[in-house]
Formats: structure tokens, C-alpha cells, sequence
């Protein structure tokens, strides 16, 4: 089923697959709800299923000043949407991969009476390194001269595992014709809103529930060693390693990545 909310005169849309106990799934950048159709097709069986496209990605519109705040108080009205929080009890499990899960960061900071649960796949609780702030800085400079085209052609590839991105050409340019179509102004944002979003391991240390730690042994961009770091912080930490992923797991080891959600999902 397809649904839309309004945020700010802005058309946010999301799809509900599947029924039972709500479970949110947040796309990463500069992709869109369609990542998680392999995980859907599993899920569905056993969860209602909310997949939001994010704003300006997908068919969602833009909204102005794009913050990891502003995304995460969008899943609320989402959420919301979906069980008026004058009517329900019913509380949510949230997973985010990589920009994803700085918007379940956030939103469990603001909101945790609406969690039981959530998972950072591919993500990270600590704020952007000076390094990972001049390589956002460099983007930016490469989507204002060349625009989202050499974006997305440069990046995407650096997604997954050479060896997948080699014999999955045919997925990598599928979705570097996806980064293709944002619009600039919209990359810059996202990129804007990640570089200043601040350290939220405050948050991994102070919610008591379960929090799924979905990790790629080969992803630069949240690198391994950094994420078991930070999975020694919650009280209840569930721990995978993808040991033939990158930061794109969900396609690289789909099958595993399954398991690992839906045993999280039934703990």
C-alpha cells in the first residue's frame, strides 16, 4: 500500500507491506525505500512493514534545511500516521541503514517512548572524523561543478565490495541511475546534515532495549573496528559481522542479512 504524509507543504511518501508488529526501515544515501525490497520480501510475512522514501529522494519532495532532527520528527508524523499516539500503545522497532541509522539515532534520542527497539545497519552513533568532514566538503565541491551525474557514477561503486561491484554490474548501475536523478541542492543538504550531525553514543549507552549492530567487515565508510567499538556501549547489544560485505549488505549477503533482521525482529 501506498501512503503519503505532509511535512512542511512537502509530499512524504512510504509504502505499508505486510502486517503485525510495526517495523520501520530507512534507506541510506543517496538511495531510496527500493533498497530494502529483498528484506520486504521476507518480512512481510511476519511485520507491517513502514519504508519511507526520505525527502527529496524517490517520491518524496524536498523540504528546505534538511537536519537529521527534521528527518527523524518526519518517521514520528509517519509513525504517527500509522498509530495516533492518542490511540496506541503499540511501540515501533526502527532500522536505519547508514544515514538511516543517524535518523534512528536521532529519533531514539528524541522519542525512545516509541521504541522497543532498533538497529544501526551499516551505521554509527559517532560524529562525522575531520577526515570524513573533508571528504563530505569534496563531495559537495564535485556535485556543484560536475552535478548528481559524477556524483553517483564516482561514488556508488565504492558502495559495495570490488568483487560484488564486478559481477553485479547490472545492480551497481541500476542504482547510479537512481543517485542520478536528485536533484543537487538535495545531495548537498544530506551532505550538509551528516557532516554536522553531532556524536550520539550518549544514546547507545542510555537506551535499555535491544540495539542491532549489522556491521560490513569491508565498509570504508563505517569502518569495522569502529563500529565493534561502539557496540560494547548498549546494554543490550546484538552483534553480526557480514563478513563479505561492504556497506551494502543487504544486496552483497542477502540472504544472511535476512537472518540476522528477522532474529532480531523475533528475539
Amino acid at each position: 500500500m501506498e501512503k503519503t504524509i505532509t511535512y512542511k507543504n512537502s509530499s512524504i511518501f512510504y509504502r505499508i507491506i505486510g502486517e503485525g508488529k510495526t517495523v520501520v526501515l530507512i534507506h541510506g544515501f543517496p538511495l531510496t525505500g527500493d533498497i530494502w525490497k529483498e528484506q520486504a520480501d521476507i518480512l512481510k510475512a511476519h511485520f507491517k512493514l513502514i519504508i519511507p522514501d526520505l525527502p527529496g529522494c524517490g517520491n518524496s519532495e524536498p523540504v528546505p534545511n534538511i537536519t537529521i532532527e527534521i528527518l527523524a520528527e518526519i518517521i514520528k508524523d509517519i509513525v504517527d500516521s500509522e498509530h495516533p499516539p492518542a490511540t496506541s500503545q503499540q511501540k515501533v522497532t526502527v532500522i536505519g541503514h547508514s544515514l538511516g541509522g543517524y535518523i534512528a539515532l536521532a529519533f531514539a534520542e528524541k522519542y525512545p517512548q516509541y521504541l522497543d527497539a532498533f538497529g544501526l545497519f551499516h551505521s554509527t552513533a559517532f560524529a562525522d572524523s575531520e577526515e570524513k568532514k573533508q571528504g563530505r566538503e569534496k563531495a559537495i565541491a564535485l556535485i556543484k561543478e560536475k552535478g548528481s551525474d559524477a556524483f553517483a557514477s564516482a561514488n556508488i561503486p565504492g558502495l559495495f565490495t570490488k568483487t560484488f561491484a564486478e559481477q553485479h554490474p547490472a545492480l551497481v548501475n541500476e542504482l547510479i541511475e537512481t543517485g542520478k536523478m536528485f536533484n543537487a541542492d538535495t545531495l548537498i543538504q544530506y551532505q550538509e546534515a551528516m557532516k554536522v550531525r553531532p556524536d550520539r553514543t550518549a544514546v547507545l549507552k542510555n537506551f535499555l532495549n535491544p540495539i542491532l549492530f549489522l556491521i560490513g567487515e569491508h565498509d570504508n565508510g563505517i569502518p569495522l573496528q569502529s563500529s565493534l567499538q561502539q557496540s560494547y556501549l548498549p546494554a543490550q547489544s546484538h552483534v553480526h559481522i557480514l563478513k563479505n560485505s561492504a556497506h551494502m549488505g543487504m544486496f552483497e549477503e542477502t540472504e544472511l542479512a535476512n537472518q540476522y533482521l528477522l532474529r532480531f525482529l523475533n528475539r
